[in-house]
């Protein structure tokens, strides 16, 4: 009985090591023509004959390839493809180096490293590289540092950026504020803008008000509109409609 169970241990044992010796030798002989593979492309290239395990592999060694040749956005699909965070993440770091810092963040959103989105985010807030700032603490939903990067913006009367922050905090209050100092610097775009996403009828309807007397129709008409103001939109539209194709 006891010959029998040791018996059957090595014969279980001997296909373990038989069958990984059947996917090593799979994968070795596609490393070799992996070369002539990578030309024809990840995408027209069937794998489906291999286990999990060995089409991870095999998924390595492509976007291994693709990195070593620079070809970083299929080494990035290769990657993700085969659930490798640690190389996502270098591929992040690779795009640091050259200066392409947006796409450095989204590898790091791909690997969902939280530590380096933090990090990359602070540092572009700090060298005022404030779009890719805002994209890293979007990402992480930092609501602090959002609102931080926001108060920044409108003392630097950037309102473009300013809105984008506000808007993804969904600080209506802020939004106010920014189309008041907006239109108080005759910015009106922007104040149309911060108005319409905040949803105040009242300060859309008193913008245009300002468009009106400033001769843009286009503007206060569509502001009154938003405002639901019909009386003063259909004024814009029977007297000045010809002027903006209305």
């Amino acid at each position: 009985m006891e010959e029998k169970t040791i018996k059957k241990v090595v014969e279980e044992a001997n296909e373990k090591i038989q069958e990984t010796i059947t996917k090593q030798q799979k994968t070795d002989s596609f490393k070799q023509i992996l070369p002539t593979l990578l030309e024809k492309g990840l995408d027209d290239i069937d794998l489906s004959m291999f286990d999990e395990d060995t089409k991870t592999k095999i998924l390595n060694a492509f976007g291994e390839e693709y990195e070593r040749k620079g070809r970083l956005t299929q080494a990035t699909k290769a990657f993700v493809l085969a659930g490798n965070k640690e190389k996502i993440s270098q591929i992040g770091k690779d795009y640091e180096k050259i200066g392409m810092i947006s796409n450095a963040i989204e590898m790091y959103r791909l690997a969902m490293n939280i530590p380096e989105l933090k990090r990359i985010g602070r540092k572009c807030f700090e060298e005022y590289k404030i779009k890719d700032a805002i994209k890293a603490f979007i990402i992480l939903e930092d609501r602090e540092m959002l609102s931080k990067v926001g108060e920044d913006c409108l003392s630097k009367e950037k309102y473009d950026f300013a809105i984008e922050v506000f808007m993804a905090v969904d600080n209506k209050e802020k939004l106010i504020q920014t189309g008041d100092l907006a239109l108080k610097n005759i910015q009106l775009g922007y104040a149309a803008k911060a108005y319409e996403l905040s949803g105040d009828k009242q300060k859309l309807s008193q913008l245009a008000d300002v468009c009106l007397k400033e001769g843009l129709y286009a503007t206060a008409f569509k502001a009154y509109k938003l405002a639901e103001n019909e009386m003063m939109a259909t004024f814009v539209q029977q007297n000045f409609g010809k002027q903006f194709n209305i």
